[in-house]
């Protein structure tokens, strides 16, 4: 392999990540106008507030494509410091929405700790794996540091209570962990473990068993539990090939909940129909290939493993969520990456595109 210098980024992962956030705007537009116009008397309330997150995000994103991906493995500890600090602040302080605190409040912004964990804790994985080379076999030095870390995180977002962001947060630990070279015994170890401690969890809790129920069988709480689910079937089925058209879908007037976050892509499916769906699938798919290709041509190991964790971050969110919203998985509460409305989410997702952008440039070839 030869290094070859600082080129250009990769245009097909900023082309994948500027149509996913053309249509998550088009669709906020359209969900959220019924939201809007009940909540706040203006029906393009969300979509004012996500213009301005989508502007800063692009601009956070088009200067992090050309700052040195290796700059942040100088910030690791002090990112994955300020990561815990905002997790265990906004229990105390955060504002209280649908029985959770996940943000914290400043003036007419909402910031969410955990979205900078997800990104905290991928940088900290590959530079701890990086610092590790060789070593990451072993259970003490390579597997049990990161391990302790991961498990904080996860028990501090749990306690939001954010179930969903803690699993994903964990599935995408165990990919890098996986590809940095950790021994399949002790990782597989510890996922079986898991198990029966998810299932537990899942039982602890009364509103996450009735979710799990509901997804076994929906109909059986079809006014209740079901209803999300059947709903957003119903919104993604009478869209059909080419959809309703954009703002004529009906699921949106109260039908399908949190349409314009964590169900967007019910009524995309139903507005847009399987054309709309499946461009969006394709695009995620894109930008997992360019993403998994800048990670193996990437020239150093910590380059490797931080697009291997930012590629798998994006991608799995958005899997999670269409799994959820198609009935294929229990309901988790996440939202689907460029496209749901929401502040945190979009700018840190899209400034974590710019780190995979700059790394695409660093890249080498044969």
């Amino acid at each position: 392999m030869v290094r070859s210098a600082p080129g250009r980024p990769d245009v097909l992962i900023f082309a994948a990540v500027v149509a996913l956030l053309a249509i998550g705007i088009m669709m906020v537009m359209s969900a959220a106008s019924v939201t809007g116009f009940i909540q706040y008397g203006d029906p393009y309330y969300h979509l004012k507030r996500q213009l301005v997150w989508a502007l800063v995000g692009l601009a956070a994103m088009a200067v992090l494509a050309h700052i040195d991906y290796r700059f942040y493995r100088l910030l690791t500890v002090p990112l994955l410091l300020v990561a815990f600090v905002g997790l265990v602040v906004v229990l105390f302080v955060g504002a209280e929405i649908g029985g959770a605190r996940r943000w914290i409040g400043l003036g007419a912004f909402n910031v969410q700790p955990s979205e900078v964990m997800k990104v905290a804790l991928v940088n900290y994985l590959a530079a701890h794996a990086a610092a590790r080379r060789g070593e990451m076999a072993d259970f003490v030095r390579g597997f049990l540091p990161p391990l302790l870390v991961l498990g904080a995180a996860f028990g501090l977002v749990l306690l939001e209570p954010d179930f969903g962001t803690g699993v994903a947060m964990a599935v995408t630990a165990f990919i890098v962990l996986f590809a940095a070279g950790v021994n399949l015994w002790h990782l597989a170890g510890v996922a079986l473990a898991s198990v029966p401690a998810l299932a537990l969890l899942i039982y602890q809790e009364p509103y996450r068993l009735r979710r799990f129920m509901a997804f076994l069988d929906p109909w059986a709480d079809r006014m209740d539990a079901g209803w999300n689910v059947i709903q957003s079937l119903l919104a993604i089925g009478s869209g059909g090939l080419f959809g309703l058209g954009l703002g004529e879908g009906r699921q949106k007037y109260l039908y399908v909940p949190e349409q314009h976050t964590d169900f967007i892509f019910a009524i995309l499916g139903e507005e847009l129909g399987f054309v709309g769906t499946t461009t969006v699938v394709a695009l995620f798919l894109l930008l997992a290939w360019r993403g998994y290709r800048a990670a193996l041509r990437a020239p150093d190991v910590y380059g490797c493993l931080l697009a291997v964790g930012i590629t798998t971050m994006i991608v799995f969110q958005a899997l999670l969520n269409i799994g959820v919203v198609t009935g294929s998985l229990p309901a988790t509460g996440i939202t689907l990456p460029f496209i749901s409305f929401g502040g945190s989410s979009l700018v840190v997702t899209l400034s974590a595109a710019g780190i995979l952008l700059n790394i695409s440039r660093h890249g080498t070839r044969a």
